[in-house]
């Protein structure tokens, strides 16, 4: 336990939401920190935090040499994008970039890896119906280059299992809380548009909600208890979407909307956006497969990871409290928003 290197970690994506809010976990938990961050990542998330930076992308053949000397990887890093026009980069970072990072943790000798999935990866039960790990579209019906991407990458990370390379998996859901830095289009873009009163309507649609602290929880759970090959679907509830903006609501003071649209509206107006006006210049304000994916509710059953892994599930409207003080805090609102 004396030997520095026991709790030395290498972190891949620790600029972002569950990123950042793993390493901060790491370091509260006495692991030493290297994360990797590409040369235009923001920053703000790893400002204040006890941790060694380097430059780097995960396809460098050289990403090894970096990794020397560090016992675990948590590969957190990928690309996330809902516009059809990233599909190539989707493939190159989430699974040519995978495969790169897990040959590169077996060149250096990291003894085990979690390597962070998605929900997206396992796709979802048809009308509505709750599914875990034990489920999986088929790659054709994974709606949009992202849900196919990490559908892909996740088999890298099964076959290196597969080949003997200790490689733990974790299919996180939607997190929701603080230092959603971009924000992330699933969770916090919802709360964003809502503090800022830009969601008039809403798609009768659903999710699977999670606090992002115990999604990194659930990460080094995973590296302590969770079985090599297996997965672990890292949620908490399922809310509909009229659900989680009506908790919003009362945490909020604002009121929700209360009308849905039928999918063919937002449907019609992404498909405008995406392939009519964005070829002209003009930036798109709604991606097509995000509609096309809200389009089938997204529910999951996490009881295997709390039962293997002892997965927290913090109560949810402490986490959309906290994600609500987070953007208002950080400037993301104007003006202030009532409790």
């Amino acid at each position: 336990m004396s030997d520095p290197k026991f709790r030395r970690v290498f972190v891949t994506g620790g600029t972002g939401f569950v990123g950042a809010n793993l390493v901060k976990l790491l370091i509260q938990e006495g692991y030493t920190v290297k994360a990797l961050v590409r040369s235009n990542s923001r920053l703000e998330n790893l400002k204040k935090l006890d941790v060694e930076i380097v430059t780097g992308d995960l396809n460098d053949p050289d990403l090894w040499q970096q990794m020397m000397g560090c016992r675990y990887l948590f590969h957190v890093a990928a690309h996330y994008s809902l516009w059809q026009k990233d599909q190539e980069a989707l493939y190159r970072h989430n699974v040519l970039g995978t495969r790169n990072v897990l040959a590169s943790a077996q060149k250096a000798g990291i003894e085990r890896t979690v390597y962070t999935s998605s929900v997206a990866a396992i796709g979802v039960g048809k009308a509505g119906l709750v599914v875990d790990e034990t489920h999986q579209s088929p790659l054709e019906e994974l709606i949009g280059y992202y849900k196919q991407s990490k559908f892909l990458g996740e088999q890298e990370a099964m076959h290196a299992a597969g080949a003997g390379q200790e490689v733990v998996v974790v299919n996180p859901s939607t997190p929701i809380g603080p230092m959603d830095i971009k924000p992330t289009p699933t969770g916090g873009d919802i709360i964003l548009r809502f503090l800022r009163r830009e969601m008039p309507v809403y798609m009768d649609t659903g999710l699977n909600f999670i606090d992002v602290r115990d999604v990194a929880w659930g990460h080094l759970l995973a590296l302590l208890r969770g079985k090599s090959g297996d997965r672990y679907i890292l949620g908490h509830q399922n809310l509909t979407l009229k659900q989680l903006l009506d908790q919003l609501a009362q945490i909020t003071g604002l009121s929700a909307p209360q009308q849905a649209v039928p999918a063919w509206l937002p449907l019609s107006v992404a498909w405008v956006d995406e392939k009519i006006l964005a070829p002209l210049g003009k930036p798109p304000s709604v991606p097509l497969d995000g509609v096309r994916m809200a389009m089938q509710p997204m529910y999951y059953n996490a009881s295997k990871a709390v039962r293997e892994l002892s997965l927290p599930q913090s109560p949810l409207n402490i986490a959309l409290q906290d994600a609500v003080d987070w953007f208002v805090t950080q400037g993301y609102v104007k003006g202030s928003v009532g409790g």
